[in-house]
């Protein structure tokens, strides 16, 4: 039976110093499962710093925490190893400990076991004692095996541990009371007699449960991480007290502090980013901010250095008052009038009031009259009282905090005071809203918005506000600047205001597919009535057009034009006639890249086709169709006409003679390239009577090699071949699809170019993300890899058919070929389908750095190893989670280099 004692886990300095003196001599390396156990400063380090191989978010993340914290497990070097099996000999050393017996351990060198019981020399007082306190049965233990393993160095079953297990918290009655009751897995019959009762025991305190398939693998093995489990679990029907373990009662938390009522005194314990917050029925972290005072928590560590705080029990330790409020006296004495009786209740400096919106207010706020509640803590015998809320009364108040919720058809609103505390309230119609000297009316004020405001009998009075979110408003377009950089408008019962432009504002125009501000209209009297956006800077980021009444004609026909009164007249496609006056403010589109009115006038010539949109008579847009875009719905060599479907779902054929056939990549390309289903732009003759030139659209992704930034030209790869094309008219955007100039192009950065022919019309930055692999999913219907870059984010990747997965030279990989810590680089290749490169890695001892070449120097073990590599800019070197400079790396130092195409991008020191 095993003896359950209030006690401290660590053993004194002499058994640690005569296990060390013996696994020297005897010349044992045996990676224990937990090392010499530390005091209880160490173990709190520990666990703070955790283990660099258990990620967060590891499915027993909480459970190593958690016995790490208390000094039960480890580890070896800064590695837990979770996926290891564990040995006998390990297992047990786990339960002695678990079990607080660690007291009792001899020091005697002479420890004899069963013949057939070897162990290691470090291992051998923890199997003796548990021998002795009847964690093991000997004659069941001492049989001899069959094996090339010794007894200590066998792995421990799943059967077996969860003996140990059950044993360790003194449950051998009750599992003795189930040996015959058989299990409910499918591979029942493979559990051996003696030891269903403790696997049926184990089942039911929720300790261990069953594998797929409803199987229970009894003679599986154990890993490391199943095993902190199975331990951390049990600590529910454990009544060891660990001497860094301490529970009670949070009276406060602070930045950087919790307060523990227990035993009679309040202990403060110190937190720090390090710390890590759990509640008993989830396994799931929390945060600092989710513990709650008077609620029960387990903290383990030091009142200097925290390292595990767990919520026990999430309900309040309070009870209610409720009465009516009468006065305060002398002493902090508050007097309530409740069930036709007076108490008082003494308060302190520690009691917090609240108004009825849960906002903090002094005690001498409180009104006579007013209905309150006072929650008093039950757990000292004091029972002070610790929150003091109004539920009823008048209020009047100044504040401050942030807009929640406005409802102008209830006139009511929600505010988070600064205090964190959530108040409605309701206005009336001479409410008083401000902003920057502006006054608004209640509709324009915008959830997010941080306001003052003031509270009278109940109503808010008036709003400022001191810092705004995105607000929209409505008007006229009186003027837009000069130089493009303000909006002079009118707004609706109101007076004209000007406003500064965000940079690239959106223009929103029903009708026109990329509007900009020149397809405004702007005037004193006809000017677009609008919708506009204002930023929190108050700047214009969006003007949407209302109700305009544009036409639009698609190839019309021109049937004069009057250079003199600027009227063109023209055949719509149902052969009626209009007229249009061109302006100075009409956007134009013809063949050339600086459009101009005279420009445009020797086009406007009777039989030609254009695209126009207009207001009344008034031209807002003019196009001379030079080309069409769309897909190739049919190609008719033999009658010479080329059928396409264009991007407004309109179908249109084009007579062609002999067309110049342009396809990057390509220089004899011909009609035989172009295919039914083919993109491409279709470039007219002059008199648009024929198809000129046909350009096959494509996409294709380059390495970026070099730029010349005078002259906008880029040196590009693709496929190990070298090109250049110019881009200075060519549009340009990151991998954000923003826009950018050529000035933020660099070399080694991918490129996806869009080309018309061999004319690129797009480039776009490729976002590419390096990291380490902290997930795989292979066995699911949408497979994903999750990568960690080295700017700490997590990002889940979701593969398909199309994924090409590779390794560092090229070759075809297979999801099951990636594993978690693997360094991969992930990018979308031209078509949109990701690519995956898992990185070359290579363990090395470092030499020297070479500032001026940017190379890493090692130590070679064969003439024929390659003694340097290139340094990336900005490879990611660390320690764990230290990040580190290359200067600072030291002869000698164990490293790890992931390499890019033969470039490092990463060092990890060891």
């Amino acid at each position: 039976m095993v003896s359950k004692r209030s006690n401290s886990t660590s053993h004194s300095k002499k058994v640690v110093s005569a296990v060390i003196a013996g696994m020297m001599v005897m010349g044992t390396g045996t990676a224990v499962f937990a090392d010499a156990v530390p005091a209880p400063t160490s173990a709190a380090v520990t666990a703070s710093g955790l283990f660099s191989d258990v990620k967060s978010g590891y499915w027993a993340e909480k459970h190593i925490y958690k016995l790490a914290s208390q000094g039960i497990i480890i580890g070896n070097n800064g590695l837990f190893r979770p996926n290891d099996s564990v040995t006998q000999q390990e297992a047990v050393t786990m339960a002695i400990r678990f079990a607080g017996l660690e007291d009792k351990i001899s020091s005697s060198n002479a420890i004899a076991l069963p013949a057939n019981m070897q162990v290691n020399n470090y291992f051998k007082p923890y199997v003796a004692l548990a021998l002795q306190e009847g964690l093991l049965d000997k004659n069941t233990e001492n049989v001899a095996v069959n094996s090339k393993e010794t007894w200590g160095e066998r792995k421990a079953s799943r059967e077996w541990t969860t003996e140990i297990l059950v044993r360790a918290i003194s449950k051998e009655k009750e599992a003795a009371a189930l040996a015959s009751k058989p299990t409910s897995f499918a591979d029942n019959s493979k559990i051996s007699a003696s030891k269903r009762g403790y696997v049926n025991e184990a089942l039911e305190l929720g300790l261990t449960n069953g594998l797929d398939g409803n199987r229970f693998d009894p003679q599986g093995s154990v890993t490391r991480a199943q095993l902190a489990t199975f331990f951390s679990r049990a600590e529910a029907y454990n009544d060891v007290k660990y001497n860094n373990s301490a529970e009670g009662i949070v009276t406060a938390v602070g930045p950087g502090k919790l307060d523990l009522y227990m035993d009679g005194s309040i202990r403060t314990y110190v937190l720090d980013s390090s710390t890590v917050y759990y509640t008993s029925d989830s396994e799931s972290k929390i945060s600092v901010a989710d513990l709650k005072p008077y609620t029960k928590v387990m903290v383990i560590g030091t009142q200097n250095k925290t390292a595990y705080v767990e919520v026990t029990d999430s309900k309040l330790q309070l009870e209610s008052t409720e009465g009516t409020f009468q006065k305060l006296s002398p002493g902090n004495i508050l007097w309530v009038e409740t069930n036709n009786t007076f108490k008082q209740f003494t308060y302190d400096a520690g009691t917090t009031f609240l108004d009825q919106n849960g906002a903090k207010i002094e005690p001498s706020a409180l009104v006579p009259g007013s209905k309150i509640q006072i929650q008093q803590e039950t757990f000292s015998s004091t029972k002070k009282p610790v929150i003091v809320q109004v539920k009823s009364g008048v209020i009047n108040k100044t504040g401050s905090g942030t807009l929640q919720n406005v409802d102008t058809a209830t006139k009511s609103l929600v505010i988070k005071n600064s205090s964190g505390g959530v108040e409605s309230y309701t206005w009336d119609d001479s409410l008083i809203v401000k902003y920057q000297n502006q006054l608004l009316s209640p509709s324009e004020l915008k959830n997010g918005s941080v306001i003052n405001y003031t509270v009278k009998n109940n109503l808010v009075q008036s709003i400022e506000v001191t810092q705004g979110v995105e607000r929209t408003i409505r008007g006229s377009l009186y003027e837009v600047g000069a130089n493009n950089d303000t909006i002079t408008y009118k707004r609706d019962g109101g007076q004209l205001e000007v406003k500064l432009l965000a940079d690239k504002p959106e223009i929103v125009i029903s009708g026109i597919a990329s509007p900009t501000l020149s397809d405004l209209i702007a005037d004193s009297v006809n000017g677009d009535q609008v919708e506009i956006t204002l930023n929190p800077q108050d700047q214009i980021t969006k003007i949407q057009v209302l109700n305009r009444q544009m036409e639009q004609k698609k190839g019309a026909t021109i049937v004069q034009y009057d250079p003199k009164s600027k009227l063109l007249t023209l055949m719509d496609a149902n052969k009626k006639p209009f007229v249009i006056t061109l302006d100075d403010k009409t956007k134009l589109t013809y063949n050339s890249p600086n459009p101009t009115l005279a420009g445009i006038e020797p086009y406007l010539t009777s039989g030609r086709k254009v695209n126009v949109t207009y207001l009344t008579n008034r031209a807002l847009s003019l196009e001379v169709i030079y080309h069409y875009e769309g897909k190739v719905t049919a190609l008719d060599q033999t009658g010479k006409k080329l059928t396409l479907l264009t991007a407004d779902g309109s179908s249109v054929t084009l007579p062609f003679t002999n067309p110049v056939v342009s396809v990057y990549g390509k220089s004899n390309a011909s009609l035989s390239d172009i295919k039914v289903g083919s993109n491409i732009a279709a470039v007219l003759s002059p008199t648009q009577d024929t198809v000129q030139s046909i350009q096959l659209k494509s996409n294709v992704q380059f390495e970026l090699v070099s730029v010349d930034y005078n002259n906008s030209r880029l040196t590009v790869k693709n496929n190990g071949l070298i090109s250049q094309f110019y881009v200075d008219k060519t549009a340009l955007t990151d991998d954000n699809g923003q826009a950018i100039n050529v000035q933020d192009l660099n070399a080694g950065q991918l490129l996806n170019v869009a080309f018309n022919g061999i004319t690129p019309t797009a480039v776009q930055v490729v976002k590419v993300t390096t990291g380490e692999v902290t997930e795989v999913n292979a066995a699911s219907a949408s497979p994903s890899i999750t990568v960690k870059n080295y700017g700490g984010t997590t990002e889940t990747f979701k593969l398909d058919a199309a994924s090409k997965l590779m390794n560092d030279a090229g070759s075809a990989l297979n999801l099951s070929n990636i594993a978690v810590g693997n360094r991969v680089e992930v990018h979308k290749d031209a078509d949109g389908n990701y690519v995956v490169k898992v990185l070359n890695m290579t363990s090395q001892t470092f030499w020297k750095y070479d500032s001026y070449a940017k190379e890493i120097y090692v130590k070679r073990q064969n003439v024929n190893d390659i003694s340097h590599f290139a340094l990336s800019t900005g490879a990611y070197i660390h320690q764990g989670n230290q990040i580190l400079t290359v200067q600072s790396l030291k002869e000698n130092d164990n490293i790890v280099l992931y390499l890019n195409n033969g470039t490092i991008v990463e060092i990890q020191k060891q």
